[in-house]
């Protein structure tokens, strides 16, 4: 179960755990990220992908994924309103339409949704589970997990440091 004490346990800096703690016990209950194998893979890539929290938007721009039509950024405009927003940063026009339409929620028209406690964390369970990752953590395919939610090998080296640290306090 993911508590208070092995999130600073696992990342010392977070910010605002007390805050987004009910949110991610509610939504890992959800989406079955509930054994320490799952629990411990998905903590230390949020843990990257929001710098411990403390990122619920991306500190970019968004201008490089202007045109990316794999992303769904197909109007002018749609990089910088699209960008990385939640815990693993959804990212594109067609990601936040897929989540609009999942929680019936229009992150269209209010991408900033995205950066509040509730739903940077309920996109990143969503995401999770959308792309298949609980089997991956099971077998403790790291890297594939790390491929699904970054695209590539991204602070590969920082991501597997926190996993590390979560394995020896959430074994």
């Amino acid at each position: 179960m993911i508590t208070k004490e092995l999130i600073l346990g696992i990342m010392p800096n977070a910010h605002n755990v007390d805050v987004i703690l009910p949110f991610l016990t509610d939504s890992c209950t959800h989406y079955e990220i509930n054994t320490p194998k799952r629990e411990n893979c998905f903590l230390a890539q949020i843990a990257v992908e929001s710098g411990e929290f403390r990122y619920l938007e991306e500190i970019a721009s968004g201008a490089a994924y202007e045109g990316r039509a794999d992303l769904g950024n197909t109007e002018p405009g749609d990089g910088i309103k699209f960008k990385g927003r939640g815990l693993i940063q959804i990212t594109g026009r067609a990601n936040y339409q897929q989540i609009s339409n999942d929680f019936g929620v229009d992150f269209i028209s209010n991408p900033e949704l995205l950066e509040t406690p509730q739903y940077a964390t309920q996109s990143a369970c969503w995401f999770w589970n959308i792309h298949g990752l609980n089997p991956l953590a099971d077998i403790e395919d790291f890297v594939r997990i790390t491929k699904r939610i970054n695209g590539g090998t991204n602070r590969l080296i920082q991501r597997e440091m926190y996993w590390n640290k979560a394995k020896i306090l959430n074994p």
